[in-house]
């Protein structure tokens, strides 16, 4: 029924609340949000963060002064002591193993294993003087991998002792020149020609640099980077001078974190492989022909001294390095 001016009667959006009665569905679907969960404590919806030293790279240059609690004008050096202790030295840690583990690891492996079958067999037939030559010729070769491998890590070493690098940083106002491994996150750094950027850095206030990052990116021409803009530890400042908020120091850095990705892969080169390779193939050989010899004079009868006389010819032979 019409009321009496013919038109049609408006529901009463009142009575709808009061009877529990739907909305309609295009009314549903215009109230209708995301399917989002926000976070029960501030209502906020969850945001993907990104890791802090990225974040640090691309902030404006204001917030990342404010983060890292610093200004132009540096830190003091209570406070970059105080830092040193908290981020650690700027510097790569290098794992030290042991070095009776690293000797005994040279008598370890295929190759090896055989010339210790042959020094027990020859043992066990009583040929002393095998015995005593071949046992010379394995602690011979073990000892001369384990000092060369320990004299080129001691020249590396004392190489990196004479090129360990300075810096120029302003601490309690005054510009001084300590190791770059006394950096911390905050302080800030002078970048001349020829200098080797320290540690990663976002340039203050000052005219373009031409920097060469080819160690890092395999680049062929050095990039010009402006104020604002990042450059990585290692790279080389080849054009300008301009000063620099250090944000990244050791192996937080570009530099630090490529550095523990190599370490990391255990790589083996491709003469390795195949020396392994033929060492397994003469270890297989030499077994199964053992095997047999050893089958045979069972099968004959024959002594077991002398039967071992011939396995120790063949297991000598079948050494890569006899």
């Amino acid at each position: 029924m019409t009321p009496d001016n013919g038109l049609p009667k408006t529901p009463d959006p009142t009575l709808s609340k009061s009877t529990g009665a739907k909305p309609n569905a295009i009314d549903a679907k215009t109230d209708a949000t995301p399917d989002t969960k926000p976070d029960p404590t501030t209502g906020a919806k969850p945001e993907a963060k990104p890791a802090p030293q990225d974040d640090l790279k691309t902030l404006p240059l204001a917030e990342v002064e404010k983060k890292l609690k610093s200004s132009p004008d540096g830190l003091t050096q209570a406070e970059a002591q105080k830092r040193l202790t908290q981020y650690g030295p700027n510097e790569l840690v290098e794992e030290k193993t042991n070095l009776l583990l690293k000797f005994l690891g040279y008598f370890w492996g295929p190759i090896p294993w055989m010339i210790e079958i042959a020094v027990i067999l020859s043992g066990v037939v009583r040929h002393w003087p095998d015995f005593f030559i071949i046992l010379l010729l394995l602690v011979t070769n073990a000892v001369v991998a384990f000092w060369e491998e320990r004299q080129a890590g001691n020249e590396i070493a004392a190489l990196k002792a004479k090129l360990a690098i300075k810096a120029r940083v302003i601490r309690d106002g005054k510009w001084i020149n300590p190791a770059a491994r006394e950096l911390v996150p905050g302080d800030v750094i002078r970048l001349r020609l020829g200098d080797i950027v320290p540690a990663d850095a976002r340039l203050l206030a000052g005219d373009e640099v031409s920097v060469d990052q080819s160690a890092l990116t395999g680049e062929s021409l050095p990039a010009t980077r402006k104020a604002g803009e990042a450059v990585f530890s290692g790279s080389i400042i080849r054009r300008g001078e301009i000063g620099a908020l250090v944000y990244a120091t050791g192996g937080n850095t570009y530099f630090g974190k490529t550095a523990q990705l190599v370490q990391a892969a255990l790589t083996v080169s491709h003469f390795q492989k195949a020396v392994l390779k033929i060492g397994n193939y003469l270890i297989i050989l030499a077994v199964a022909l053992v095997a047999i010899i050893i089958g045979f004079a069972i099968y004959r009868g024959d002594k077991i001294l002398e039967t071992l006389q011939f396995a120790l010819v063949l297991t000598v032979a079948a050494i890569p390095v006899s």
